[in-house]
């Protein structure tokens, strides 16, 4: 897995005050994107142990919530089998913090997959132009959903996250 950074006690990307893992490579490709560098599989640097230690020692703070997996899409084939196993790993080791994650994918596309397993909250559907509302919290588009994983997968229907 390649990424292109990793923002401390971001407050943009989810709820409270947040790690951010920006990986690279996406096939959604969203006219409009905020973030188009990170489409590029090869972009970025690879993701190692320093990476991770550095998410750790971030999330080892008190005040910090969580973490959110951004990109770029960090369920794109070349980032998903890392992100899985990072999600279970922070999952096993922080079990107060939340987990968050950004996929241009709908939910019905990848509600099947292990790392929904660990995560809190999923924010899916690509962003389009033409639906972007800068008012809308946490996501750029309305078409976007912010769906509560695990009281989604006791429901077996999309539940939204209660802002």
């Amino acid at each position: 897995m390649r990424y292109h950074n990793i923002t401390k006690d971001d407050m943009l990307n989810g709820d409270g005050l947040r790690v951010v893992l920006w990986v690279a490579g996406c096939s959604h490709c969203c006219r409009e994107c905020h973030n188009p560098v990170t489409w590029d599989v090869n972009g970025g640097l690879p993701f190692t142990v320093e990476e991770k230690q550095e998410i750790f020692r971030e999330l080892n703070k008190d005040y910090i919530s969580g973490i959110t997996f951004s990109g770029g899409d960090p369920l794109h084939s070349a980032n998903i089998m890392d992100v899985t196993e990072l999600a279970k790993e922070i999952r096993e080791k922080y079990p107060k913090k939340t987990i968050w994650l950004y996929t241009g994918a709908l939910w019905e596309e990848v509600c099947k997959e292990e790392i929904v397993r660990y995560l809190d909250v999923l924010v899916d559907g690509e962003f389009e132009a033409d639906k972007k509302d800068v008012t809308l919290h946490w996501k750029g588009s309305s078409n976007q959903r912010v769906i509560d994983v695990p009281a989604t997968l006791k429901a077996g229907d999309v539940v939204l996250y209660a802002e």
